[in-house]
């Protein structure tokens, strides 16, 4: 059974998405719901720390509010695939993986999101359990057992980001895998994909200023395990400051972005030749 842990600072919306597709299971679960409108709550590792604690499930399900599940059988499909799948630490439904060449090609997810439903732009859609280095944080599932051992770590990830990303890092030194589900959901936020390219500039990157303080911090207690540290937000090289890798991808990002737009130009101009 999944104990599933919700942190939510919206009741409509929790309402709208995951507590309706929730009701709609054929499985059996518990809820531990955390309203934190107020900001009781300080940090997401902090929030979830609490509600995990309370949960008796085999599994415990950390979700976002605007998360949905994509059938009736979710719950009982995932715990199949879960009690198949050996040296579990954690598993999710979004994850990098450390077997590509670029880090739009390392990700591995079947998501859609946003108001069009649309595919998750990066990397590829897989149809069976992977094992991947870091997981987006929208869903993860962590087996009891693992978390009553294993907490998320409030002091490196004291705000809303990366806490599931440090969380398979530290759980793979334990000698844990860290899995991305072939499992649909629906991911209502658009999340960095919404910015504009002009705000994304100026603050050097596409993510928000808490993250890359946070992001500094996991690859400072991380640097002696690991090279490079592979997020949905980024390829990080534990051993470079970080405030240049971010000029450097901007600068990569603004090249592409002229590049792409000098191609289209020469292909309207030739086809107006042609006419």
């Amino acid at each position: 059974m999944f104990s599933i842990v919700c942190v939510y600072n919206n009741k409509r919306i929790f309402d709208g998405l995951l507590f309706n597709s929730l009701n709609n299971q054929a499985a059996s679960y518990e809820l531990i719901r955390i309203e934190n409108a107020n900001g009781v709550f300080k940090s997401a590792a902090q929030a979830l720390n609490y509600g995990g604690n309370m949960a008796s499930g085999k599994y415990i399900m950390f979700v976002h509010q605007d998360v949905s599940l994509e059938s009736t059988t979710w719950l009982e499909e995932a715990e199949k695939v879960l009690d198949s799948l050996t040296n579990i630490g954690i598993a999710g439904i979004a994850g990098m993986s450390t077997d590509a060449n670029s880090n739009h090609a390392r990700g591995r997810n079947i998501i859609t999101h946003g108001p069009d439903r649309r595919k998750w732009e990066a990397g590829h859609f897989i149809g069976s359990p992977e094992i991947v280095q870091t997981l987006d944080c929208c869903l993860l599932i962590i087996p009891k057992g693992v978390f009553d051992s294993l907490k998320f770590d409030e002091s490196t990830c004291d705000d809303w980001h990366l806490y599931g990303e440090d969380y398979c890092l530290s759980s793979t030194l334990k000698g844990l895998n860290s899995y991305v589900l072939p499992l649909s959901i629906y991911h209502a936020s658009m999340g960095v994909r919404s910015l504009n390219r002009l705000k994304i500039l100026l603050q050097l990157g596409a993510n928000p200023k808490e993250y890359y303080r946070t992001l500094k911090k996991v690859i400072k207690k991380h640097r002696q395990d690991y090279k490079y540290i592979y997020t949905s937000g980024g390829e990080w090289n534990t051993y470079q400051p970080l405030i240049w890798q971010r000029i450097i991808m901007i600068a990569v990002a603004a090249r592409d972005l002229i590049v792409n737009k000098f191609r289209l130009y020469v292909r309207v101009k030739e086809n107006q030749v042609r006419s």
